[in-house]
């Protein structure tokens, strides 16, 4: 039986994309860029986002954490979900789920770019892996594919 390494594999996914990253900077562009979207104070929303921060820190990447109070509008998140989309200096966009029960996910869902969900969620995102095209991969999933790998 084979013990698999999370810590391994994680650290060897972040060395690659270190290098990556610097790759692309000394071509002299840009590093990519996530856009994290934190509704409320939920604990486990707040440490999941701080983490993907601090990992984006790590790799080279730029982030930007936008922080809404829990009585945000549904209209309201859409709308920055959509200067989002329009921003060409975002690359990614992460909307942390659980929502306030008055804001439907399958919206917010559905109003991320598919070229920009970093989650995979949105169903032309599903729709695209499962037909084996390019596509977001929802993390869990491809972590441990990355870990079998390994």
């Amino acid at each position: 039986m084979q013990i698999l390494d999370g810590k391994l594999a994680s650290r060897a996914i972040i060395l690659d994309l270190q290098q990556k990253t610097q790759a692309i900077t000394a071509a002299g562009k840009r590093p990519p860029h996530l856009a994290a979207i934190l509704i409320g104070n939920n604990g486990a929303s707040e440490t999941y986002v701080a983490s993907k921060v601090r990992t984006c820190a790590e790799i080279g990447f730029q982030s930007t954490l936008i922080r809404f109070p829990e009585t945000i509008s549904e209209a309201s998140l859409l709308k920055e979900i959509q200067t989002l989309n329009e921003n060409e200096n975002i690359d990614g966009i992460l909307v942390q789920l659980p929502l306030p029960a008055h804001i439907s996910e399958e919206k917010i869902i559905h109003q991320i770019d598919p070229s920009k969900d970093v989650d995979g969620f949105h169903p032309v995102s599903v729709g695209n892996m499962v037909s084996g095209l390019p596509s977001f991969i929802p993390a869990k999933p491809y972590g441990i594919l990355l870990m079998m790998e390994n």
